[in-house]
């Protein structure tokens, strides 16, 4: 039997050729499958299908959509446990995030199942007589979708479920990462009653299925592109796409500041610092990457942060007890042991003792807070970096696992600086009890997101989430913002009058009289 590399019009494809395989970070010799690599034949047959299938998907009422949609919802919730479960196997998330993870597409559903009745448009008067005029949103068409492993439901339900509402056909190429949850969030699909070719699945790597998925975009076959991923690949993404005129939904990655101002409740901070940074294991694109503190605050908050930071229990996901359980895979652990190993320079401050990847050799020094098997998973210590500058490659630079930098301000100003100084502008937060330096945080602040006196990390399905520079391009999922992503306007002009009516040469303005003021004081 082939490993699976595509989902087609209903249809499984397998393949014997070249294949990879999805691990249990937590336990790298437990394989959860294996899958193929989708070559560029199947992407453009897969576009085909959506495309042959979009038309009459489009013409069912949206409402009737959405009750499908609903139906998804449904079998998400019948299923949240099982699903909850394979969701940490499979990228490492302690089992309480992964019921988030898998809750929030739930509420993804919830929420636009009631937007099937409300795809507005208008109805707006013209300037001629018996004539109307009259806009209505109509699907984009084929959406493709590249997705990232650190949250597998959760942010494939924020592009999927709208783009299906408006009446588009989908393309996805999930994560190499996850390809086995991937799996079930299709057949959850189809069973909830999606027809065949209107949802279609690419397995694959990104630098091979991936880019052979986007370069389809020039052969016509892609009006939409969504992706969640690097700056780097959605730079690349965005050329593809601009060169034909289209818009893509690009989700970044961030180098997310949180300031801490004089007046903030220490306690509350230190615990919303925590978790900004260490929550997923620092793999979330709204991690904690600059912490911002002011002079006169910072040995007391980082006595605070340290103490909490001291206490975290790492390792097996399925451990509730657990605070954040192995990077995503291999991949990630290598690329955040290099980060502590070439980022972190001779003038920083390891304000952690232990630091990189934890080893069979040093695992001692978590003692009985580790509980996972430091010989074949992929964990990593909690690393904080202090007296870091403006100046250094870390500052600006997105490391994606649990590593965070410390920076210190004297004027608020300097603070508002050095936060949006990055390029980056995802999410952002400040903990302060002053109203003013609040306002002023939440007016200055470049990112798309911010919290006041809660952590960098959160977000609910009706809120719009997205970045701004470095981090997207504007964009938004979530909330009713996402609805012009997967939509575009048309005007229609009825007229009713029986004659040619020339807009601006016809109509029958009224020129006012001539009439002058005259002050007889």
């Amino acid at each position: 039997m082939g490993a699976l590399r595509a989902i087609i019009a209903g249809k499984r494809l397998e393949s014997a050729g070249e294949t990879f395989t999805s691990r249990n970070p937590a336990n790298v010799t437990d394989i959860v499958g294996t899958y193929g690599n989708a070559s560029i034949e199947d992407c453009r047959e897969a576009c085909r299908a959506a495309r042959a299938a979009q038309g009459k998907w489009a013409s069912m009422p949206a409402p009737v959509r959405a009750e499908i949609l609903a139906n998804f919802g449904k079998l998400i919730e019948k299923n949240k446990e099982s699903l909850s479960r394979c969701l940490s196997r499979e990228m490492g998330k302690p089992l309480r995030e992964a019921r988030g993870d898998v809750q929030e597409a739930i509420d993804t559903c919830h929420f636009f199942v009631s937007e099937g009745r409300r795809l507005y448009g208008q109805t707006i008067p013209s300037e001629m007589p018996d004539k109307e005029c009259f806009t209505y949103r109509r699907p984009i068409g084929t959406f493709a979708c590249i997705t990232a492993g650190n949250f597998p439901f959760a942010v494939p339900s924020w592009y999927f479920i709208p783009a299906l509402l408006c009446g588009n056909a989908c393309v996805w190429k999930p994560s190499e990462d996850t390809p086995r949850l991937s799996e079930i969030f299709t057949e959850l699909i189809h069973a909830a009653g999606v027809p065949e070719g209107v949802f279609n699945v690419v397995f694959g790597e990104g630098p091979k299925t991936g880019a052979a998925l986007v370069a389809l975009v020039d052969e016509g076959l892609i009006d939409k592109v969504g992706f969640t991923g690097s700056t780097a690949v959605g730079r690349g993404i965005g050329e593809i796409c601009g060169r034909n005129l289209q818009v893509p939904c690009l989700e970044l990655g961030g180098k997310n500041p949180l300031v801490v101002t004089p007046s903030a409740d220490l306690d509350l901070a230190a615990h919303g610092i925590t978790w900004s940074a260490f929550g997923t294991a620092g793999q979330r694109c709204t991690s904690l990457g600059n912490l911002i503190v002011h002079t006169s605050v910072k040995e007391a908050l980082l006595g605070k942060v340290l103490a909490q930071v001291n206490a975290l229990r790492i390792g097996d996901p399925f451990n509730e007890k657990n605070d954040y359980g192995p990077l995503i895979s291999e991949k990630f652990a290598a690329g955040h042991a290099r980060n502590v190993e070439t980022l972190v320079k001779k003038h920083h401050i390891l304000l952690t003792k232990q630091n990189g990847r934890v080893t069979e050799s040093n695992k001692a020094a978590l003692g009985a807070r580790f509980d996972g098997d430091a010989k074949n998973g992929v964990y990593a210590f909690p690393t904080l970096v202090d007296g870091v500058t403006e100046a250094d490659e870390i500052y600006a630079t997105e490391t994606f696992g649990p590593l965070v930098n410390v920076l210190t301000y004297s004027t608020f100003e300097d603070a508002l600086r050095i936060a949006n100084g990055t390029g980056y502008g995802l999410s952002s937060a400040i903990y302060t009890q002053d109203i003013l330096e609040a306002y002023r945080f939440r007016t200055g602040i470049g990112a798309g997101m911010t919290s006041i006196n809660n952590s960098t990390s959160g977000a609910e399905a009706h809120l719009p989430f997205g970045g701004n520079g470095k981090s997207g391009n504007g964009s938004r999922q979530s909330g009713i913002w996402v609805i012009d992503a997967f939509t575009k306007w048309q005007a229609v002009n009825w007229d009713m009058s029986g004659k040619l009516q020339l807009a601006q040469m016809d109509t029958g303005y009224v020129a006012p009289r001539d009439y002058t003021v005259v002050d007889k004081a």
